[in-house]
């Protein structure tokens, strides 16, 4: 009906938003009219001066192209949300995001609902009360749109890849997930070279360029990216070793200490290890003392010695207290 236009327009335009490729026919199933109907609300969106370029292949397709501006984006609820939040923090992550980051925020809170105000706002204070700056690497924003885009639209990438040892080579990968943890950026992906799962740190990854070949996505091992990545990184080579022992149970212990889930064994009811290893001395004694009980500790000499000086610049500040 005539009347259902302006709505369905705006579904379309947020439809083609969301994905870089739609056929016609999924188009024409998620607004529930036909491909010829679709097609002709594609030519009314050109006459607005959207770019919507039509896709050979298959089944051919639509696609919204990069055009001279940028049309408006058309979020929902959840998608406003999470977009403020992540423009509140974006200063403190991404480089040379600052200003850009608040001109946006600006911009999105001035058509915000009050509901949707409020909501941001509490999400901001929560995150902000929960936070730890680790003082990992700033990444610069581009990087983490490539990856996210390529993972997205399942496309295989190839970068340029620092290892731990310094060491620079060529990577050509087929991209899956994006896992932040302790300050640092991971991206997991199948390499097509060594025909196996590797989690690259996206602060050593330099000069992403899609190819555009799309793959079609492997299961992850186990099933869970997250865990993935967190067993990968829990036994990874690091450059200074430190094991406690801990007198309290793995639970317990799991709730209270940085340390990653996979670094926590059992020993029995009452005891475990944390395996508190890592390149940066000062990450291994915030790690100790996250622990907040008795352990006892089998470290390199680096680390007793990190934490005896930091014992001592402790000590000489609480003696000062009267």
């Amino acid at each position: 009906m005539t009347s259902d236009l302006p709505a369905r327009m705006l579904r379309l335009l947020s439809l083609l938003q969301t994905r870089r490729e739609w056929s016609g026919t999924e188009l024409a199933d998620r607004l529930g009219v036909t491909t010829r109907t679709v097609r002709r609300d594609i030519d009314r969106l050109r006459e607005l001066d959207y770019p919507v370029e039509g896709t050979t292949g298959h089944a051919g397709g639509y696609r919204l192209a990069s055009g001279t501006a940028m049309p408006p984006l058309l979020l929902d609820d959840d998608e406003a949300t999470a977009t403020a939040v992540a423009l509140r923090t974006a200063a403190g992550h991404l480089t040379g995001m600052e200003e850009t980051s608040l001109r946006a925020l600006a911009k999105l809170e001035q058509v915000l609902p009050a509901r949707l105000r409020t909501q941001v706002a509490a999400l901001q204070q929560t995150t902000a009360a929960i936070g730890w700056e680790t003082g990992g690497p700033r990444l610069a924003p581009e990087l983490l749109a490539t990856l996210a885009a390529a993972c997205r639209d399942h496309e295989t990438l190839t970068f340029d890849y620092t290892t731990r040892h310094g060491t620079a080579a060529p990577r050509r990968v087929e991209p899956h997930h994006l896992i932040s943890s302790g300050g640092l950026w991971y991206l997991l992906a199948h390499d097509t070279g060594r025909d196996d799962w590797r989690v690259y740190r996206l602060d050593r990854i330099a000069g992403p360029a899609p190819t555009r070949h799309h793959f079609t996505p492997r299961p992850v091992p186990g099933g869970d990216p997250a865990a993935y990545v967190a067993e990968k990184i829990a036994t990874a080579p690091t450059r200074y070793r430190a094991v406690a022992t801990v007198h309290a149970p793995a639970d317990t212990l799991r709730c209270r200490s940085w340390a990653l889930p996979a670094r926590i064994k059992p020993l029995d009811e009452r005891t475990c290890t944390v395996d508190c290893s890592g390149n940066h001395l000062p990450a291994i004694v915030q790690t100790l003392a996250a622990l907040d009980t008795d352990y006892d500790l089998d470290a390199d000499p680096e680390v007793t010695a990190h934490l005896r000086r930091t014992a001592e610049r402790l000590h000489h500040a609480t003696a000062t207290q009267s």
